[in-house]
């Protein structure tokens, strides 16, 4: 039996926040489209999991607050949340990571097909998060 596509939404962040990245991906179609915050796009299965892998390395998040907003057909959603975190590891050229926390408000935006998610963009100000990691002496 299929999900609905809200469902799915809640499901594809539910794995997320408990760091289950083959979950997540098990939402994903196999040709996924993943809009990178302030980065390029990517497609396909494969390469999201090579991301979360960086991401996993560098980052522990959890998101809270989470609204998620669909249109009536049950395929384009939004999704409001904030993201809490640590710096694990410096993350290319940012600022050089310590442990630091941080509380930055973002937001994405997915599209569902056939009871798989295909579209995935992920939007933040990255100028907030580094000033918040900056911040931390």
């Amino acid at each position: 039996m299929r999900m609905d596509s809200r469902s799915l939404i809640l499901a594809y962040y539910d794995a997320f926040n408990r760091a289950d990245w083959e979950g997540m991906l098990a939402l994903l179609s196999e040709e996924v489209i993943h809009e990178i915050n302030q980065g390029g796009t990517e497609s396909g299965k494969e390469k999201f999991r090579v991301f979360l892998k960086h991401m996993e390395r560098c980052y522990e998040e959890r998101l809270e607050d989470m609204v998620i907003m669909g249109d009536p057909e049950q395929r384009r959603y939004a999704v409001e949340f904030v993201v809490v975190g640590r710096y694990l590891e410096t993350d290319g050229s940012f600022p050089a990571a310590r442990g630091q926390g941080y509380r930055l408000p973002a937001g994405a935006f997915l599209r569902v097909t056939n009871g798989k998610i295909d579209r995935v963009a992920t939007v933040y100000n990255v100028k907030n998060w580094i000033r918040q990691v900056e911040e931390v002496a």
